[in-house]
């Protein structure tokens, strides 16, 4: 019975939180096995498994363009939000994450990931235009982006790029209370690890 009430209230947490990446939640070109994978810690959270770095890619984006490491270099630090049109965390969280968004520095960009969004473009719109998000979405890739994907086990993830592809610092996992709260702490660890300045955020 007790190991009941333990498996009931671990699925209420995920339910609450965040929503599991399984079958069906990636891009269609995400489907390639995931080797050489190392554990990152995720912002006091879950352990994520990722590929080292994302320094060799291409993928599309929400509009029917590109995306590749040359973008990721414009930056010092580029966030990347992976989420599902089915994760409700995702949805709810999304008009606070295309507010941060909006609010970012041009050394620093948050784009995201819509792991299912290959064949449901126009969903994805309608929720990214709802929310207010304006930036860039990937609805899918190959090269070091499948692999990425796959090994994100639950929606929301968000995890820091730097100027190289190289993932740094913690994933942010799971829907936050203090959103802009939270990436920010992670985000200007991130940055002073590179040797830049720390960012604030009006209001």
């Amino acid at each position: 019975m007790r190991k009941l009430y333990r498996f009931l209230a671990l699925l209420l947490v995920l339910l609450l939180c965040g929503c599991a990446a399984g079958a069906g939640t990636e891009p269609a070109d995400a489907a390639e096995e995931t080797d050489g994978t190392e554990e990152t810690d995720g912002a006091g959270e879950a352990g994520l498994t990722v590929q080292a770095a994302l320094t060799e890619f291409s993928a599309v984006t929400l509009d029917g363009g590109s995306f590749t490491e040359e973008d990721l270099a414009a930056c010092d630090v580029t966030m990347v939000n992976f989420w599902t049109t089915t994760c409700g965390p995702c949805i709810r969280e999304m008009p606070e994450l295309a507010e941060y968004a909006a609010a970012l520095p041009e050394n620093v960009r948050l784009i995201t990931v819509c792991l299912d969004g290959s064949g449901q473009e126009e969903t994805v719109r309608e929720i990214l235009d709802e929310a207010g998000f304006q930036g860039i979405t990937l609805t899918g890739g190959d090269g070091d982006f499948p692999r990425l994907c796959r090994a994100v086990q639950y929606t929301p993830t968000t995890v820091f790029l730097d100027a190289g592809g190289s993932l740094i610092g913690g994933a942010v996992i799971g829907g936050q209370s203090d959103l802009a709260g939270t990436f920010t702490a992670v985000l200007n660890q991130v940055l002073e690890f590179l040797g830049k300045d720390a960012i604030t955020l009006d209001g």
